[in-house]
């Protein structure tokens, strides 16, 4: 069971060893969201999966997108679905992801 506040899932392929990258991208949106959510979770998968979810909602997927998502790109998907009006600083800048 989660938290009050939205749930963010990560699902990533165990076999092909993305669970550094998933655990890396879940230790970067707790430190810029906090306890504006409820949780990040990490979820094993196979066949070559990355996806993250928000409540359920698809917000990106590599093999939709042909790469991973970069930490900007997730934190601006993220933040412009539960909190628009806040800064994420840097991240927020224009240029190349």
């Amino acid at each position: 069971m989660h938290g009050q506040g939205p749930r963010v899932a990560i699902r990533y392929c165990t076999r092909c060893r993305f669970v550094l990258r998933a655990s890396w991208l879940a230790q970067e949106l707790l430190m810029t969201f906090g306890e504006m959510l409820g949780e990040v979770a990490l979820l094993p998968g196979t066949g070559g999966v990355f996806e993250v979810h928000l409540d359920g909602e698809l917000l990106f997927s590599r093999q939709r997108e042909g790469r991973f998502p970069e930490s900007r790109e997730l934190k601006q998907l993220i933040r412009d679905r539960i909190a628009p009006a806040m800064e994420l600083g840097h991240s927020d800048r224009g240029g190349e992801w």
